[in-house]
Order: structure tokens, then C-alpha cells, then sequence
């Protein structure tokens, strides 16, 4: 297995792991971990992309075209290994080519470009999606990092929130098992999202549509995270009760919704990329003095 990627700037070092392009760690200049400890009792990810599907699809089944294609939960990218195209001190670009094992599970020609940039305080991942083919391709393109809950700053852990950048009116999305169903009322408290184990005992909580482009992670004094998503129309928030970290997902896609049976062109979320064209979705952490 190749080595992790390292990544070094005035304020920041990060480790990235070829193995799904994943992002495994994220220091402070005083070398205190910003990412989650993976403790397997809970789960063992850390930063997974999130391709070619966001969530589970009903069944597990893709559907293109009239032809049924097995995809587990968020799709193949995070257990394939990407290669290296490029490497200096403050950035990377890893890529993953199509190949006979996903065009058995996903019937198109596609580049998925990773590039990771460290700047002074401030960590930034664009996810590309290149369509090598000659036909429309269908995709989502997902972020899933779990940062550390407590920050590593000496304050407590019910003392941590969330907070959006605007007024997010109406409610959030329910799982059952995995998939879109009802709707219930929103936690916010203003723009506040208090940090507590009991919001995540019926999974994560979801935002379609998120009207905010970033949120405020961390304690009520302290140093804190900023999470900016430009590109992403929901967001996920999830952890495991009892677990030391809590999963910001900006999505561009979701899971399918309980009932749905159609082709993936037709799901709500997807984007299609032109043939010859291509979809960049992106994120910055920053680390707030």
C-alpha cells in the first residue's frame, strides 16, 4: 500500500492517504490533531470521497438505462486506490481513471481529480468529475470529514456548536434505514447547532437544501474550524453517539428517497456532465484563532 501523502504549511499539516484520495490527518503548527481518531468501536473513516453516489441507493441497485448495477453506500471511489499526479510541499492531485472494475459497477469514462492545497491556516479540496465519454454522464460528489469532538483546545465537549452562516428555515431530512423519508422539525437553535449525543441516536441530520455556503465548528471560546462549501445544495451532520468526532458533509447529491425506483439520471440531486466536460465541487477548512 503506498505511503501517505504529506502536506506542510505555516499553519497546517495534513496526511493523505492515496486509498480513496482521503484526507487522515489535519494538524495545528503545534502538531494537535483537527481529525478524528477512528476509533474502530465507532468508525474507522476519516475524510471518505464521496463518488459516484452520495448515500444508499434503494435496494443497493443503480439503475442506468434500464440495466441494474450493484453500489454500496457512497459509492466505489473511497476503496480504490488513486494515483499521484502531482506532489509539492503545500498541494497534491490524485486521480482515478475508469477502469474495468468500476465500469462494471458504472458504465461510463470518467477522471475524478482530487487536489489538496495548504495555505498559511487554511486547507482546500477540490473534487473534480471528468466525463471521458461520449454519452451524458450522471454523478454525485460528496465531502464526509470527521473532525475531532472535543477540538483539541482544552474545552468541553458540550460546549462545542455549529453554527450556519444564515437562517436555515424549515425542517431537516429523517433516515429509515439509510434513505430520504420524512421530514421533522429543524434543532437549530437560531443558527445554532448545540452539540449533543442524543441528535444522532436516529442518524445523521440533513439539510435539503442547505442555504448557507460555510458554518463555524468548535467551543464557545477557543480556537475553531470554518467549513466553506460554495458548490454543495445539502449538507450532512453526523456522528455516533458517544463517538470523539463529528462528521460536516457538504453534498452534491443524497440518498435515494424511500420508494424511488428510477433510473439514476432521473434522481433528485444528481448533475450530469456533458461529454467532454467536466464538474469541480469544492471545500476549505479553515483553523479560526
Amino acid at each position: 500500500m503506498a505511503d501517505p501523502v504529506a502536506l506542510r504549511s505555516d499553519g497546517l499539516s495534513a496526511l493523505i492517504d492515496p486509498l480513496g484520495a482521503e484526507l487522515v490527518s489535519l494538524k495545528d503548527a503545534q502538531g494537535r490533531e483537527l481529525m478524528t481518531d477512528a476509533d474502530p468501536a465507532f468508525w474507522t473513516g476519516h475524510a471518505p470521497i464521496l463518488f459516484p453516489i452520495v448515500g444508499r441507493l434503494n435496494g443497493d441497485v443503480l439503475r442506468i438505462d434500464g440495466r441494474d448495477y450493484p453500489m454500496k453506500q457512497h459509492g466505489f471511489a473511497r476503496r480504490m486506490v488513486f494515483e499521484v499526479v502531482a506532489h509539492d510541499d503545500s498541494g497534491a492531485r490524485f486521480r482515478l481513471t475508469a477502469n474495468d472494475e468500476t465500469r462494471a459497477v458504472y458504465p461510463f469514462d470518467f477522471a475524478l481529480d482530487v487536489a489538496f492545497t495548504l495555505r498559511d491556516a487554511t486547507l482546500a479540496i477540490d473534487v473534480s468529475v471528468h466525463n471521458r465519454g461520449d454519452v451524458p454522464m450522471p454523478a454525485s460528489l460528496g465531502f464526509h470529514p470527521a473532525f475531532a469532538w472535543p477540538l483539541p483546545y482544552d474545552q468541553r465537549r458540550e460546549d462545542h456548536r455549529i453554527a450556519f452562516d444564515g437562517d436555515e428555515p424549515g425542517a431537516i431530512v429523517e433516515l429509515d434505514d439509510g434513505l430520504f423519508a420524512a421530514t421533522r422539525p429543524s434543532p437549530l437553535d437560531g443558527r445554532l447547532l448545540h452539540l449533543a449525543d442524543d441528535l444522532f441516536a436516529d442518524d445523521a441530520l440533513i439539510w435539503d437544501p442547505v442555504r448557507s455556503s460555510g458554518v463555524t465548528y468548535g467551543a464557545t471560546v477557543g480556537p475553531r474550524l470554518r467549513i466553506d462549501f460554495p458548490d454543495t445544495p445539502y449538507l450532512g451532520i453526523w456522528t455516533k453517539p458517544g463517538a470523539a468526532f463529528v462528521c460536516i458533509e457538504p453534498w452534491h447529491g443524497h440518498a435515494d428517497p424511500v420508494g424511488f425506483t428510477g433510473d439514476f439520471h432521473d434522481k433528485p440531486g444528481v448533475f450530469e456532465v456533458a461529454p467532454g466536460a467536466e464538474r469541480t465541487c469544492s471545500m476549505q477548512v479553515t483553523l479560526l484563532p
